[in-house]
């Protein structure tokens, strides 16, 4: 641990910020989603929106560790996400300051978006106070060290979050003292030889850490995603040991969906090479068959499905317990 702050260099700075993404201290960021514009004007909403009940005008997409990441997955499509393979050996913000900071950041994104004719004055209003927080901007969150605390936050404000995380610190997972609204597990592939491929991790032990997480996630009471970013020749193969996998993790929700070629993601795969949603629905179909898994709610497009044993009546309500 060094004495010196995590920080972002300027160069990697002024590319995000032509990209929209706005640093909240040293090491954090927020950037409007393209749905939340689109709520704003009346003109559709997230799938998180539909499948768990996010109000997406309201949702502050966010990172507290912009260029930190241990992988380097052939779909990802943020620019900064590779920077640093490293873990955060530096010093962090505090979790009030990094809140703070985002929540300002990203009122000044908003700022003038009452002045559209489609955008309601009571709308924008509620927009510029975020109820949910989105941490899966940029970067791996569990590679901050504060992070239970930075969930702290978030909560003591009266927000939801969703945590996501590509699974590969279950030790960090096993220890949170205070759980999101709702864990996402990337599971970037069905067998360890498909998931180098994809992710082409930079850290030894990755897909056993990935293991050992779904391992654990019985015992985190929060509810629990298993999320699928598919990439046909890569990872969206043997839909069989996907659905044993979600099976073990005993989580909540399965989410198969495509990935889009947007971002840096295009400079690897074609636009092509992009699953519409008949073939992820036609997949979604193939990891039930034989199961007592159902498919319980899709959004076209996304190219996304929700699957899970059944539909739970809590699933729309953040604020209810499992």
């Amino acid at each position: 641990m060094t004495d010196e702050y995590c920080f972002i260099p300027e160069t990697v700075l002024e590319k995000l910020e032509k990209q929209q993404y706005r640093l909240a201290g040293h090491h954090s960021a927020v950037k409007t989603c393209t749905w939340l514009k689109h709520s704003l004007k009346g003109e559709g909403v997230c799938y998180k929106n539909q499948f768990y009940g996010i109000t997406s005008h309201q949702c502050l997409q966010c990172t507290p560790s912009t260029i930190w990441c241990n992988l380097k997955c052939i779909f990802c499509w943020r620019s900064a996400s590779w920077y640093n393979k490293e873990g955060m050996e530096c010093k962090v913000d505090e979790p009030k300051e990094i809140v703070d900071a985002m929540i300002e950041q990203q009122r000044k994104l908003l700022a003038g978006y009452n002045k559209h004719d489609k955008v309601p004055e009571e709308k924008y209003l509620d927009a510029m106070q975020p109820k949910h927080a989105a941490i899966s901007l940029s970067g791996e969150p569990t590679l901050y060290p504060r992070i239970s605390e930075l969930l702290e936050e978030f909560h003591s404000r009266g927000m939801t979050t969703f945590l996501v995380t590509n699974g590969t610190n279950p030790d960090v997972l096993e220890n949170l003292s205070t759980l999101p609204t709702q864990l996402y597990v990337t599971l970037i592939a069905p067998t360890k030889e498909s998931f180098e491929k994809t992710a082409r991790p930079s850290t030894e032990n990755t897909w056993e850490n990935v293991m050992r997480t779904l391992e654990i996630l019985p015992e985190l009471k929060t509810r629990q995603v298993i999320r699928l970013t598919l990439v046909p020749e890569y990872n969206m193969i043997e839909p069989k040991k996907y659905a044993e996998l979600f099976l073990k993790s005993q989580a909540h929700f399965l989410e198969p969906k495509g990935f889009m070629s947007v971002g840096d993601a295009r400079k690897r795969l074609p636009y092509e090479q992009m699953p519409r949603f008949p073939k992820i629905l036609k997949f979604s179909e193939q990891i039930i068959e034989g199961t007592d898994l159902k498919i319980i709610d899709s959004k076209e497009d996304s190219a996304v499905t929700l699957i899970a044993k059944e539909d739970y009546p809590w699933r729309r309500n953040l604020y209810q317990k499992t």
